[in-house]
């Protein structure tokens, strides 16, 4: 063949998983958070902090996969409309606690419910038992990851 000793199945398992990612990413982006002036990214910067509670920049980073000039970025806007608060940490002058504001709470919690019916509208082509698998199986994939050098994405 063109491409040599081409590992056929593995390319489809894995151009198949990212376009399904990339497909539920946009669809959730496109109804749930841009209608509400917000970005995929956005929440979940925010539905890190309302899980973890209150966290460091680079914990928000290291739990979201994002850099941790991305989490700055995305802090001083819902610093700004008053949804996160920056707060100076106690043990390091240079660092500040990201925690969200009542009306960031309020935020989260509501738009997490919307997000959560349009995934169960996503997943219910999927029996129960097929939705078990399906995370079983990813979670294989991904859990057994230590020969790649790659930061741990959430």
């Amino acid at each position: 063949s063109k491409f040599g000793d081409h590992h056929r199945s593995a390319t489809e398992v894995l151009l198949t998983l990212n376009r399904a990612s990339d497909i539920v990413t946009y669809d959730l982006e496109s109804t749930v958070h841009r209608p509400r002036g917000r970005s995929w990214s956005a929440y979940r910067l925010m539905f890190v902090i309302w899980l973890a509670g209150p966290i460091e920049p680079n914990t928000a980073a290291r739990l979201t996969g994002m850099s941790r000039a991305a989490v700055s970025n995305l802090a001083k806007p819902l610093v700004d409309s008053g949804h996160l608060r920056k707060a100076p940490v106690a043990h390091d002058a240079r660092s500040v606690q990201l925690s969200l504001t009542p009306e960031g709470e309020e935020e989260i919690v509501e738009v997490f419910a919307a997000q959560n019916e349009r995934e169960a509208a996503w997943v219910d082509v999927l029996s129960e038992t097929e939705q078990q698998i399906l995370v079983m199986l990813l979670n294989k994939l991904i859990t057994n990851r230590d020969q790649f050098d790659v930061r741990g994405r959430n």
